[in-house]
């Protein structure tokens, strides 16, 4: 296994469960909880720096270098163990139904080779090990069962609620990878808020403290600072292993009888380019041509209402208050196809909320600065939109020419622009986020997208197919070049919903595990 991040953790886990010997390399070390920023005073300063989700701002020693000058969207990820979940919000929405047959329903993309009935169960499966909190009877889904209660939608939450309500638009508490009661070893949250620099509390989500405490009682090999710079072949088109970079620089080769990446959408790409040979001088499982190809981002929109009243919406898990898939399915009078999601989001951070409103010059210096800001602070709803991003072949993830990570491995580079269908809905959301905020009583909106900093979900760069001819894997992640080479990230999205893709991509790497479990018993 490579990679111990989301996909990673609960694939090792999965394999674990039957007693495979699973070995996951991960080149990141373990973050310990007690260095997250929320335990520090300066934590908001934190978030920037050491603990940026960028890793062109961080420049750690297990970050490589991404090249996202050419892409209208920045990347964002995390190297360590538990990986990007250690940084991310939380909210944890399953794809719908639709979003596997796109192509049927719309007649755009392409349909993914399973469907939502085949991943129901690991959906299931991966909420209880999360620990997924939500309310159940949500009519933008089918029956989704056994949640934790959901985490309370405070004051900001009510009030936006009462604006969908006006409108007669859905609106649903948010899915949430929050432990909003202790669940085994790990405690409640407590609403200390800065979820996506790290939850000090364990009650977030994050596989360092769901998935991994239990694959390693399981048996699981865990090597951190270990990086992968080469997948291994024998003389018939079999992977042999790989070969492992310490972080002292010494090398040394790993033999497995299968070996599944999950580096994620840019990670994954990038070490299959690298390891080239006779055979695969394009690189390792693309005679397609499609590695590193069709890369898709979720271009983000951002809407924010002021309100004359006390929101307290400081309080609380930063991305988890409540959601709305009003808009998410496909309705070709609003001039484009497919959908978006509203997420309700807490207001900023005291040192966020004085720098945003100074720039915006709505907090100025001398006598009035103070008040100024008491009339923003606690008083500001915040809402996300993440728009569905079609597949374009030209957006892609290809190696660096001029850059290396500090083992003389090469960077990548990404090249990204939004199409005219997103941009379309980039804009019908942002007007319709507006409408909400006034509807809940705001006297004043900002609405801008796509928002550069937003490059946290990478998918669509090894997709899955039927054919070998343009895809990288088969139904169940096994490469079509390649029969004891896997894929079990978010990579081999075939579209990208418009959703949070942690819950899809967690359960799609349970449903590959259990198909190379079967695999490894047939070819015992």
């Amino acid at each position: 296994m490579v990679g111990a991040g989301a996909a990673g953790a609960a694939a090792s886990w999965r394999l674990s469960t039957e007693g495979l010997k699973v070995v996951c390399l991960e080149q990141g070390s373990r973050v310990d909880p007690a260095q997250y920023p929320s335990t520090k005073s300066d934590w908001e300063l934190a978030q920037l720096t050491d603990f940026s989700p960028f890793p062109g701002v961080r420049q750690g020693p297990s970050d490589y270098p991404i090249d996202d000058g050419d892409s209208a969207i920045a990347v964002a990820n995390f190297n360590a163990v538990g990986g990007s979940t250690i940084l991310y919000s939380g909210h944890f929405p399953r794809f719908h139904p639709s979003d596997f047959a796109v192509a049927t329903l719309d007649n755009v993309a392409d349909d993914w080779p399973i469907s939502y009935r085949d991943l129901e169960p690991y959906y299931a499966l991966n909420d209880k090990m999360m620990g997924v909190a939500g309310l159940e009877g949500d009519p933008a889904y089918p029956p989704i069962k056994n949640l934790l209660p959901p985490v309370p939608m405070g004051k900001v939450g009510a009030v936006l609620g009462e604006g969908f309500n006006r409108l007669g638009w859905h609106w649903w508490p948010a899915y949430s990878a929050i432990a909003t009661r202790a669940v085994g070893h790990r405690a409640q949250c407590i609403n200390l808020g800065p979820c996506n620099s790290g939850c000090s509390q364990g009650a977030k989500g994050s596989v360092d403290v769901t998935y991994w405490p239990i694959a390693l009682k399981n048996g699981v090999d865990l090597r951190t600072e270990s990086c992968v710079r080469e997948i291994v072949l024998d003389d018939e088109d079999s992977v042999r292993g790989v070969v492992v970079i310490r972080s002292d620089k010494s090398e040394y080769f790993l033999s497995a009888r299968a070996v599944v990446l999950a580096c994620s959408g840019i990670g994954t790409p990038r070490l299959l380019l690298a390891s080239t040979s006779s055979r695969f001088p394009n690189g390792l499982a693309n005679s397609s041509g499609m590695v590193g190809r069709r890369l898709m981002m979720h271009p983000c929109g951002y809407i924010e209402g002021l309100f004359t009243e006390e929101l307290e919406s400081h309080l609380g898990p930063q991305g988890c208050v409540i959601s709305s898939q009003e808009f998410y399915e496909s309705d070709l009078s609003r001039g484009f196809v497919r959908g978006f999601t509203f997420q309700v989001l807490r207001g900023p951070s005291p040192v966020e909320a004085a720098v945003n409103g100074v720039l915006r010059k709505e907090i100025k210096w001398g006598d009035n600065h103070h008040d100024d800001f008491e009339r923003r602070f606690g008083h500001i709803a915040s809402m996300a939109v993440i728009v569905e991003d079609l597949p374009d072949v030209e957006n892609c993830v290809t190696l660096s020419k001029n850059q290396v990570d500090r083992f003389g491995l090469p960077g990548v580079k990404v090249s990204y622009k939004l199409g005219e269908n997103s941009k379309k809905m980039m804009s019908y959301a942002l007007s319709r986020g507006r409408e909400l905020m006034v509807a809940a009583g705001a006297h004043r909106t900002t609405a801008f997208g796509p928002v550069r900093e937003t490059g946290w979900h990478l998918m669509g760069t090894t997709r899955m197919g039927n054919a070998a001819s343009d895809s990288v894997v088969d139904r169940f992640g096994r490469c079509h070049d390649l029969k004891n080479l896997y894929i079990a990230d978010s990579s081999v999205f075939v579209t990208s919903g418009g959703v949070n893709p942690t819950s899809t991509l967690q359960a799609l790497a349970l449903w590959i595990a259990d198909h190379l479990r079967e695999d490894l018993a047939t070819h015992a």
